[in-house]
């Protein structure tokens, strides 16, 4: 594609990036803003409406003469796929370009059945989803999946993902798009929460970083408001950075005093057992916090503060303005945020935290899924994507 905003593929995929937040305008606003002239203005609209990409709506108040027509995206043009393959569950969805959420289904799926039952588990489900609305394969323009290990951006193959038996290298995106003809992009389910997370509540926020506390600990981090994967697509691995309380406490990943081993979900229940109150996951953790019951709520609290460790450091290196804190141990309440402020603002610069928010996850549950269709719908209305779509 060339880069010159004369030629009329480059010309009409830089008015849709213009008209793609969804605000309608005017071919009037257009020709000010860009400094086109209308005729100019006027063609690549044509050809945007032409695509199906843009539409007009209602009219404007006009100040004589004929009212003048806005254009604005039209998000039902196209459908993206969203799916969220976790530990032991799944959800699929269907979402328009705007990211609305128009269909969904969720079921517990084991991850360790391997790649091709739960792909096969993902393809099926999403197609019954998009012919249970009437529409077609034909509508869909891209597919956004989270999994629960590794994966190397550039490929959308996981990489030796430690929870995730057999998927090793596994080609996602090759074996999905044998079934369903469209780009597949794959990221680590962290990252694809930080970006539903993101989307929800944070839109503005160039730089954030979304905590998971759950089975594991990990951190999905935006910065100058593009998501940092890292050389090896693992920034943010912060579940297997060592804190000073963890001094000979044996983690899976072989090391000793990981900040998993100490504050996820089944390392908090393991403490209370050896404390004489039975847990045997996180599930059983929040249920005690939940009743009231003292031990675990200290417990949990605890747990905030190791994580506040390790994120004190981060406060330094990325300087973010929101901390999000999700996963399935965030449902405990207030408690492990607590812990997690008590140390961050203690220990960081007053700098770094006169403006740093420290929250829960304002999307919960549906960060993943959010995350996966933002994924998706990015790919689809790239200027890349466009040109192809305009050339053709």
């Amino acid at each position: 594609m060339s880069g010159d905003a004369t030629s009329p593929v480059s010309g009409v995929t830089q008015l849709f990036q213009i008209l793609r937040d969804g605000v309608p305008r005017t071919r009037a606003e257009l020709a000010k803003s860009t400094g086109l002239a209308r005729s100019t203005i006027a063609a690549r609209v044509d050809e945007l409406m032409r695509m199906g990409l843009v539409t007009p709506i209602a009219e404007t108040v006009s100040t004589g003469g004929r009212p003048p027509s806005q254009f604005a995206l039209n998000p039902a043009s196209r459908l993206v796929l969203a799916a969220d393959i976790g530990a032991s569950h799944a959800t699929v969805a269907v979402a328009d370009l705007s990211g609305t959420t128009l269909a969904e289904h969720s079921e517990p799926l084991d991850v360790t059945l391997g790649p091709v039952p739960v792909l096969t588990w993902l393809v099926d489900n999403a197609a019954a989803l998009v012919e249970g609305m009437g529409r077609s394969p034909a509508d869909l323009a891209a597919i956004g999946v989270g999994i629960p290990g590794p994966v190397e951006h550039s490929t959308g193959q996981p990489v030796n993902p430690p929870i995730m038996p057999g998927w090793d290298r596994f080609d996602v995106p090759g074996w999905v798009r044998q079934h369903l003809d469209v780009p597949v992009l794959v990221d680590n389910d962290v990252n694809i929460m930080a970006l539903g997370e993101s989307a929800v509540a944070w839109p503005g926020v160039e730089h954030l970083i979304f905590v998971k506390v759950a089975t594991g600990i990990g951190a999905g981090v935006i910065s100058g408001g593009a998501l940092q994967r890292g050389a090896q697509g693992i920034a943010g691995d912060i579940g297997h950075v060592r804190v000073a309380r963890g001094a000979g406490v044996p983690c899976h990943c072989g090391n000793q005093g990981c900040l998993e081993a100490l504050a996820s979900g089944p390392a908090i229940a393991r403490a209370l057992t050896a404390q004489g109150v039975p847990a045997e996951n996180g599930n059983d953790v929040i249920a005690l916090v939940k009743r009231g019951n003292v031990d675990a709520i200290q417990a949990v609290r605890q747990a905030g503060r190791d994580i506040g460790e390790v994120l004190t450091t981060a406060v330094s290196l990325i300087n973010p303005s929101v901390i999000a804190v999700g996963g399935s141990m965030s449902r405990v309440g207030e408690h492990l945020i607590a812990g997690v402020r008590e140390v961050v603002y203690t220990r960081s610069t007053p700098l770094a935290t006169e403006h740093l928010a420290i929250v829960a996850s304002a999307a919960g549950q549906k960060a993943a899924v959010i995350g996966a269709s933002m994924l998706a719908i990015e790919h689809a209305l790239s200027p890349a994507t466009l040109a192809t779509l305009v050339t053709a």
